[in-house]
């Protein structure tokens, strides 16, 4: 990548995070708009998390893989510490893979 490209990227990125606290008090959006966007985050999100979770390389990535985001969500959903998280969903995939469940 050109450094001109990153350069663009960089002033891009900048004035998008300076245009949030920038124009907050300026612009008025409804409450519709409000939680809208609020719940677009959370979708965007779990789309992530969903694609990251079941491939890999654009193939299927087995059934370990996703047993382990499963067990790390339902962990985040009983509001397990952070930490207890990340070992336990990593655990579980390699346990998985261990015992040959690709």
């Amino acid at each position: 990548m050109s450094i001109w490209a990153i350069v663009v990227l960089a002033v891009g990125t900048f004035a998008m995070r300076l245009a949030g606290p920038t124009l907050r008090n300026r612009i008025t959006l409804s409450q519709r708009t409000q939680t809208v966007l609020k719940r677009s985050a959370s979708v965007l999100l779990v789309g992530l998390v969903a694609t990251s979770a079941l491939m890999v390389d654009g193939h299927f990535a087995g059934w370990a893989l996703p047993a382990g985001v499963a067990v790390g969500g339902v962990l985040a959903w009983r509001r397990a510490p952070f930490v207890v998280i990340v070992i336990a969903a990593a655990a579980t995939t390699a346990l998985l893979r261990l015992a040959g469940v690709s």
